[in-house]
């Protein structure tokens, strides 16, 4: 069974940091592009970052470029979510996603396998 599990979730200030990450089982994922989403109450999911298998190209939505790093370690099947100078905006579940193939995108429907989320809530 192909299971992404999101992790790293909390309750930070306005400022802070924090890192997720996303633990893939069931099949491997270096060969896939990532991605995470995030979904805040009353809101339609969005993109938030995307990389490569390789790791050597990332996209970005607008407002968290600057701010939010997305990583991998395909060794370890896993991807990461460094998020800095969180903002109450931030506030959302955030998925964590697997697209078959090496294309970017930050359109939901073209990614095959998603994670359950996890909270992020920042405080002013």
């Amino acid at each position: 069974q192909v299971q992404l599990v999101e992790s790293g979730g909390g309750l930070v200030q306005a400022g802070d940091s924090l890192r997720l990450s996303c633990g893939a089982s069931g099949r491997t994922f270096s060969r896939d592009a990532m991605g995470w989403f995030r979904q805040a109450p009353g809101k339609e999911r969005e993109f938030v970052a995307a990389i490569t298998w390789g790791g050597f190209t990332t996209y970005y939505a607008d407002s968290v470029k600057g701010r939010f790093t997305i990583s991998r370690d395909n060794a370890k099947n896993t991807n990461y979510l460094q998020m800095n100078s969180l903002k109450p905006e931030d506030t959302a579940v955030y998925y964590c996603a697997a697209r078959r193939g090496q294309g970017l995108t930050r359109n939901d429907y073209e990614y095959d396998y998603w994670g359950q989320g996890t909270q992020v809530t920042v405080s002013p």
